[in-house]
């Protein structure tokens, strides 16, 4: 086999030359000889660059969480167990660090600091592409990118179908019930559709071992267990038209609207022992009416000319506002606003294409742009009180160098940012580059060193508590600026008696200079409790590891992850220096069996995952005050799925998880203990939900 990345299909070859970031397994192999649009069961195909897993063995979990897709990646977490708070985390970096887009789409919405910034359901994912780092000029962001694609009609189509269709239901023990209606088909050979809808009752689940405990072990209030503040009904529709233009060229248009709205805990990513605490002192409800929508209207546009050209653009607009009922608020502060609302608009444009030209070597460039204008705005009973705007440009082209069993790849890119914000309204600019050189020792042996400068502005204030409203400018504030260097091996062979083994790590060290932290303490000179301010430089080293294992229809997956950052701070902070990021995680290792009974066509899958404990830091950013150690935990799932050939008719999937009732939060979540003045003591845990046992019946014609 050859470790070189396929020139083929797109998605693949413009992710960072993705065979040495993707570690070159035996499942890579299958993609290549079987691209995703001819996948034939129903689930959600997810890529890493620190190694890749099979869509069968994502599907068979019963995704109803992104946290259901992505914890099993080694370097990515999703913290928040509430539907309104799935926080991705790449290396201890939260998602306003990362490039995350849908459909070609900006998700980056920075909304509110209790919730995270990406709302989405597995179901009607067809892929998922997660660089875990920055490596490459194509992609923003300081600590990686991750790409979601939907589901299209030309994908789900089977055999020789012109129509096809879908109903699923689902329920749980210990979670929602939903169900899901999906129509596709092709009107001709120039035009498909595809209508989506998905209704999902979300309860209130019981914790591990069936008691709320705060942090001296005493049980909480009279919850029995129940996390209150989660019942509510999520939707989602979606529609899609496509048209083929040519043999070459193919537009989708796309339109999605989700909602999310039920009586929600204020803060969506504490614990309901904080909820407690302070509706008890305050004379407060626990849970608030809450709302939030989401509006994205996509035009995607691909194009192959030559042989070796290929081209993905997309223009998009997508529109977040969160909205909450705080009326009840005004007995104690009567000035406060009673319907708060927060909106949050990304409209823009990327282009991303590949051309091989051979120059005496062969040389595959990649390149394009991308263009965001993003706006948010803050009302009170409609009557809108304050807003920012920001536009981001950046245009960018690498070079992959083939010279024999060697690569070099070169890249630059230009990155303009205009920020008008209360904390700054300025322009900041910069050229970066990469460099990486790629070594295939053999067909089974990669190796990869890659260094790549890193470059962000300072973000908008969050939306939700005033798009700035009150904020303190910091006019000398500068971009975030610094490096991501990357040392990985990737190997794959046919030994051990197995019809294929792969290993591979990835060593990596990002230094982010000037680093923003939003809850610096201002000069004297300029008051205030807390301001966005340039602390010092972050470091952050770790590793990635998996080995893979397949003989006939068996598969198991070890991987091991563990990442550290600390901040040397500058003078003016220094009451920082040393501090651990709060999303920090322990040594965190995932193990993952799977039997495929091919003549009974069952699949069944059991998966462990063990994070390590994290000791308690005297200074953090942004973390538990009195106690911000983090517990160990071992989570074990288990699944089985029946599903009739060629992926028609009937198929049922059976599952458990958290078997043996594990009381624990992740790591990427809320965790530990502070001190408020007036609550007193605020247990934090951002409590997972217990044993949950679950079904999907599903039907496809």
């Amino acid at each position: 086999m050859s470790c070189l990345p396929p020139k083929a299909r797109l998605p693949r070859a413009l992710s960072l030359a993705a065979c040495a970031l993707s570690l070159a397994s035996h499942i890579t192999q299958a993609q290549q000889e079987a691209p995703i649009e001819e996948v034939r069961v129903w689930g959600t195909a997810v890529y890493a660059s620190s190694i890749d897993l099979d869509e069968q063995a994502i599907e068979i979990k019963q995704a109803d969480h992104i946290s259901d897709l992505l914890r099993s990646i080694p370097g990515v977490d999703v913290g928040g167990a509430h539907s309104l708070n799935q926080r991705i985390t790449i290396r201890s970096m939260d998602d306003k660090d990362l490039q995350i887009l849908i459909d070609g789409a900006r998700q980056n919405t920075y909304m509110y600091h209790h919730m995270g910034n990406l709302q989405i359901h597995a179901d009607i994912l067809q892929s998922v592409d997660i660089q875990v780092g920055t490596n490459s000029v194509i992609n923003s962001g300081l600590g990686g990118s991750v790409r979601f694609e939907t589901k299209s009609a030309e994908q789900l189509l089977l055999n020789d179908q012109n129509h096809g269709a879908r109903v699923q239901l689902g329920a749980g023990t210990n979670s929602d019930q939903s169900v899901s209606l999906i129509g596709y088909g092709k009107l001709n050979e120039e035009f498909s559709y595809l209508l989506y809808v998905n209704d999902i009752d979300r309860k209130n689940y019981e914790v591990g071992g069936g008691r709320i405990l705060d942090s001296e072990g005493n049980e909480v209030g009279n919850s029995q267990g129940e996390v209150v503040g989660l019942e509510g009904d999520l939707r989602d529709i979606m529609a899609k038209v496509g048209w083929q233009i040519s043999d070459v060229q193919q537009i989708k248009l796309g339109y999605e609207h989700y909602t999310d709205e039920g009586d929600y805990s204020y803060r969506p990513d504490m614990g309901l022992a904080t909820d407690i605490a302070i509706s008890n002192s305050l004379g407060l409800p626990l849970t608030f009416p809450t709302e939030f929508t989401r509006d994205t209207l996509t035009l995607n546009y691909d194009l192959s000319w030559g042989d070796n050209s290929l081209l993905k653009a997309a223009i998009f607009n997508n529109q977040s506002t969160l909205w909450r009922d705080e009326s009840a608020i005004q007995a104690i502060w009567p000035t406060d606003p009673a319907l708060v609302e927060g909106e949050a608009n990304n409209q823009g444009v990327n282009a991303l294409a590949e051309s091989t030209i051979e120059l005496g070597v062969e040389n595959t460039f990649s390149y394009g742009f991308d263009y965001v204008e993003y706006e948010t705005h803050y009302a009170n009973e409609g009557i809108e009180l304050a807003g920012e705007q920001s536009e981001n440009l950046a245009i960018f082209v690498q070079d992959r160098i083939q010279l024999g069993n060697v690569a070099l790849i070169p890249g630059l890119r230009y990155s303009s940012f205009d920020v008008d914000s209360s904390v700054v309204n300025d322009s900041f600019s910069k050229i970066t580059g990469a460099l990486a050189a790629e070594w295939e020792a053999s067909e089974s042996l990669l190796l990869k060193l890659s260094t790549t400068q890193l470059f962000k502005a300072p973000d908008l204030n969050e939306v939700f508590i005033g798009a700035g409203l009150g904020v303190t400018p910091n006019a000398d504030i500068e971009a975030e600026e610094g490096t991501n260097s990357e040392l990985s091996l990737a190997w794959s062979d046919s030994t051990l008696g197995a019809d294929n083994v792969s290993a591979g790590f990835t060593f990596f060290k990002t230094n982010i200079e000037n680093h923003i932290y939003q809850y610096a303490t201002p000069p004297a000179d300029v008051g205030g409790r807390y301001w966005y301010d340039n602390v010092g430089d972050l470091e952050i080293d770790g590793y990635e590891v998996y080995f893979d294992y397949q003989l006939g229809g068996f598969n198991a997956l070890l991987t091991v992850s563990e990442s550290e950052g600390i901040l040397a701070a500058n003078a003016e902070n220094s009451d920082l220096d040393g501090a651990h990021d709060s999303r920090e995680q322990g040594r965190t290792t995932t193990l993952a069996l799977e039997y495929a009974f091919s003549e009974e066509d069952v699949v069944v899958h059991w998966g462990v995952q063990h994070v390590g404990s994290v000791p308690h830091y005297d200074v953090t950013l942004d973390a538990a005050t009195v106690d911000n150690s983090k517990d160990s935990f071992t989570v074990h799932n288990i699944s089985a799925q029946w599903q009739q050939q060629d992926g028609e008719g009937f198929s049922l999937t059976f599952g458990v998880d958290n078997v043996f009732d594990e009381y624990y939060a992740s790591h990427s979540s809320r965790n530990g203990t502070s001190f408020h003045p007036r609550f007193g003591a605020l247990y934090l845990l951002d409590y997972e939900p217990g044993r949950n046992v679950k079904a999907t019946l599903a039907y496809r014609f």
